[in-house]
């Protein structure tokens, strides 16, 4: 049977520092108790020329993706294996993790990596009752995003041409995924990626 909380809590932390990580899970743990999700979403971005990076852009993108996925992850993860307590880990990637992309390499970089670590953290911490799981969405619409990147809806169409169902995926459609991934329905699923509407799951099934 569904159970509804009653209240929502907001916890606020810089996910580049693991002290702040640490303390944000403190505070979760004191007004819920350790989690049985576990979502992986924190993302930077921004388009410029390879050659034209500092490292300090370099460093803006990776200490939050990669490195801040990491911080969430261990620092749960090591509190949960300590408890007894599985628990289900999704992140959200892109699909130029696999594929690469010019203009965006610190981002797909990034989140090659948190592939990888989920994938390793699947065949490692399979024995201790936690899942980890990725998806690599295609081209999602949303209204932020094509308002500023794709005003004239161009892109929209070339992309939606290049796709069976003939148009973009929705948010809504990426929170159905989430939620089948994260649920009992997918208990025996473990260092799967759903990328693009398709499964890989990688040899890696606990």
């Amino acid at each position: 049977m569904l159970t509804i909380a009653e209240k929502v809590h907001a916890v606020q932390c810089d996910v580049r520092d693991p002290a702040s990580v640490q303390a944000a899970v403190d505070e979760l743990i004191r007004v819920a108790g350790l989690p049985d999700v576990v979502i992986n979403n924190a993302a930077g971005n921004f388009i410029s020329p390879t050659e034209a990076l500092s490292p300090n852009a370099w460093r803006t993108i990776t200490d939050i993706v990669l490195n801040g996925t990491a911080y969430v992850t261990l620092d749960i993860g090591k509190r949960l294996i300590k408890e007894k307590k599985g628990a289900a880990f999704l992140a959200i990637t892109t699909i130029y993790a696999e594929s690469g992309s010019g203009f965006v390499v610190p981002s797909a970089s990034a989140k090659a990596g948190v592939d990888a670590l989920c994938k390793s953290l699947a065949g490692e911490w399979g024995r201790y009752g936690m899942r980890f799981n990725v998806i690599q969405p295609g081209p999602i619409k949303t209204k932020g995003a094509f308002s500023r990147l794709d005003p004239t809806g161009t892109f929209e169409k070339s992309m939606a041409d290049r796709i069976p169902v003939g148009r973009l995926g929705t948010p809504g459609e990426i929170a159905n995924l989430v939620a089948y991934l994260c649920s009992d329905y997918a208990s025996w699923v473990n260092g799967a990626v759903s990328n693009q509407g398709t499964v890989d799951f990688n040899g890696i099934i606990d």
